[in-house]
């Protein structure tokens, strides 16, 4: 069994910081459990254009408003707490905050806790590295 606290994996290297967004990554490649799940929160007033070509994502959001634009498809749709999004197909995308919104994210296939977007808003298929520690119930 893997138990986490949030406040805790804040204060570790799994809390990744890039331009416009944070994530707190609280289950990883290297945990084994197929997927990766992170705490992530975009900031007001950026716009993050994101095209994840090597993994699916489902996203839910917590707290917050704004948009997420699909790239493919021209269509905007509105951002709430209750609202899932899930980029089964690559999408390209474009989300834009009005607030700080606070998401859950699932990847598939799951992250190794150092990546960060490319230029073209991807993550790499896969990055080896050494696994991140966690000394909080892990």
């Amino acid at each position: 069994m893997i138990v986490r606290q949030l406040s805790d994996i804040r204060r570790t290297d799994r809390l990744v910081k890039s331009k416009g967004w944070d994530s707190a990554r609280l289950l990883l490649k290297g945990d084994g459990m197929g997927f990766s799940f992170h705490i992530t929160t975009m900031y007001a007033g950026e716009e993050l254009r994101m095209h994840y070509q090597n993994h699916l994502e489902a996203v839910f959001v917590l707290d917050g408003i704004g948009t997420i634009e699909d790239l493919g498809t021209g269509e905007v749709h509105e951002l709430s707490p209750g609202v899932m999004y899930a980029l089964n197909n690559n999408d390209r995308h474009i989300v834009r905050p009005e607030s700080d919104i606070l998401t859950a994210c699932v990847f598939n296939p799951p992250v190794t806790g150092r990546e960060v977007h490319d230029e073209n808003g991807a993550y790499p298929a896969a990055v080896d590295a050494p696994a991140l520690k966690v000394a909080v119930n892990s």
